[in-house]
């Protein structure tokens, strides 16, 4: 197998990201994590930049085992300086060079000539090469240096002792063929390439990072630069989870490779990081966002319930997800529903479940979210249900602070509507006396409880009552999110039991 080398960036690259920022013992803790996932580089910050980015990877490099520590410098002795006495007390320290090569850069950022810029790769390389054994070197904004430019540095700084020649899309300017080219190019262009591994950090200003980074290794890259949860400047890095994933589960375009990553471990990774540094994950991130694995498609539900790779090419468990999450909502059908209702321990009939589920679709046009909590009342509302003598048809209610409350009510009863309106103490207690109007009998109410179901402003509430008519006693049940409404039911589920009595 050719395996593909992981290096991560998350945190260097990935601290960059505006917003992002993590102290010392939040990147050990994230450190020790990427060496469980089982990355083979861990780039642990930018020694210079500061001392607390100094202390960073110093500490890493004492406490975490496995994994390469890098550490990132500018081709200027202070910098490599700092990187060496970071990674040194790592087992397998590496030192990261970087300088630009474009035009651009050259001639607005660095102003130098092609000469320079080569001999002080060149003096850089060999310089952090006396320090450790294992350096890396960066022609940064490769995508866009003059082709014949960048040939004659990498391979004038793989002469120079480095290992690893990283080539950057530093600002995602490249499309896939465009940067699988280029890497194609510099296999068969530069005459020493052999004794080197490329190395592609490619940016997302496109949304290609991941494209891009996979295009090199099919063009002959060997190690990806990458982050967590894609994180990175501007608009971040190649996502260390996808491309995992994609070489994973594409085994027919990537054959032969692999990587050594531990798949399980990426939501707990991916968790981590949004936690520490204060980043969430978008519910539909790839791999690690939490509707990655989420159907709330009638279609795709029963498709999934019937055999799960008609939706799902990838095993949420495979990656440390958990189940398949099945979401109930307003796309949802009946298969999905029933399946939800087993698991909750409910076995409906038809007409029970038919009703049901009519109640849910109900619910879910004027819900974004269903809980199991709401299924469960739903559910018992079947179950408990009352042969309904009278059933509600409508209501309408007008209140205010300075309005004394009316409401009129329609009822079912036996093939007819009736109707009644009345005013009251307030809403509730209006609709109650249309209600007694109907029907012809008058409850006294005894108890009144409402509460809550779910949390959030379009929670389900949840009203029972105890009625006391003729000298009987019973008890009614109501639920929806509109808490009049729930009302109304409790009571006039109360009144049905009166009605059969």
């Amino acid at each position: 197998m050719n395996k593909i080398i992981i290096f991560d960036t998350t945190l260097r690259d990935g601290e960059q990201s505006p917003g992002a920022s993590l102290n010392k013992m939040e990147k050990l803790e994230i450190a020790k994590q990427l060496a469980v996932l089982g990355v083979d580089v861990i780039e642990a910050g930018f020694p210079i930049a500061s001392a607390g980015d100094f202390q960073a990877v110093k500490k890493t490099a004492e406490e975490v085992k496995g994994p390469i520590i890098c550490g990132l410098a500018r081709a200027l002795k202070k910098d490599i300086d700092a990187a060496c006495m970071a990674v040194k007390y790592s087992r397998r320290p590496r030192i990261h060079v970087f300088l630009a090569t474009s035009k651009i850069h050259m001639k607005y950022k660095l102003k130098k000539a092609e000469d320079e810029i080569l001999r002080t790769a060149v003096w850089a390389v060999k310089y952090a090469r006396d320090k450790v054994g294992d350096v890396e070197f960066s022609p940064e904004d490769a995508s866009r240096t003059e082709k014949d430019f960048l040939y004659r540095v990498v391979e004038s700084v793989i002469d120079a002792g480095a290992r690893t020649v990283n080539i950057p899309d530093t600002v995602g300017y490249a499309a896939p063929f465009e940067f699988g080219e280029l890497i194609k190019g510099i296999k068969e262009s530069v005459p020493n390439i052999d004794k080197a591994v490329i190395s592609v950090h490619c940016h997302n200003d496109l949304g290609l990072a991941v494209s891009n980074s996979l295009a090199a290794v099919l063009n002959g890259a060997g190690q990806i630069e990458c982050t967590m949860n894609g994180l990175g400047e501007r608009a971040g890095n190649a996502s260390l989870e996808e491309v995992v994933m994609a070489i994973k589960t594409r085994r027919d375009i990537f054959s032969g490779m692999s990587t050594s990553i531990n798949a399980k471990e990426l939501y707990r990774t991916s968790r981590l990081v949004s936690k520490l540094t204060g980043m969430p994950v978008q519910p539909n991130k790839a791999i690690v966002g939490i509707n990655a694995f989420s159907h709330e498609s009638g279609i795709h539900q029963d498709g999934v319930l019937k055999k799960r790779v008609t939706y799902e090419i990838i095993d949420p468990s495979d990656v440390g997800f958990g189940d398949t999450r099945i979401v109930l909502g307003k796309h949802s059908g009946r298969h999905a529903f029933r399946e939800r209702l087993k698991k909750l321990g409910f076995e409906l009939n038809d007409r029970e479940l038919e009703k049901a589920f009519r109640q849910f679709k109900s619910l879910a046009d004027k819900k974004k979210a269903i809980f199991d909590e709401d299924i469960e009342a739903i559910a018992e509302d079947q179950i408990r249900a009352v042969p309904e003598v009278y059933h509600l048809q409508r209501f309408y209610v007008a209140s205010g602070s300075q309005v004394k409350p009316q409401a009129e009510v329609a009822l079912g009863f036996r093939k007819k509507i009736l109707n009644a309106s009345s005013g009251g103490d307030g809403p509730v207690d209006a609709c109650y006396k249309a209600i007694d109007k109907i029907t012809g009998m008058k409850g006294r109410l005894v108890d009144y409880q409402l509460h809550s179901i779910t949390g959030g402003k379009d929670a389900l509430g949840e009203v029972t009552v105890k009625v006391e008519s003729g000298g009987k006693v019973v008890s009614g049940r109501g639920s929806s999110t509109d808490i009049i409404e729930a009302s109304v039911k409790a009571y006039l589920n109360a009144m049905n039991k009166l009605a059969k009595r």
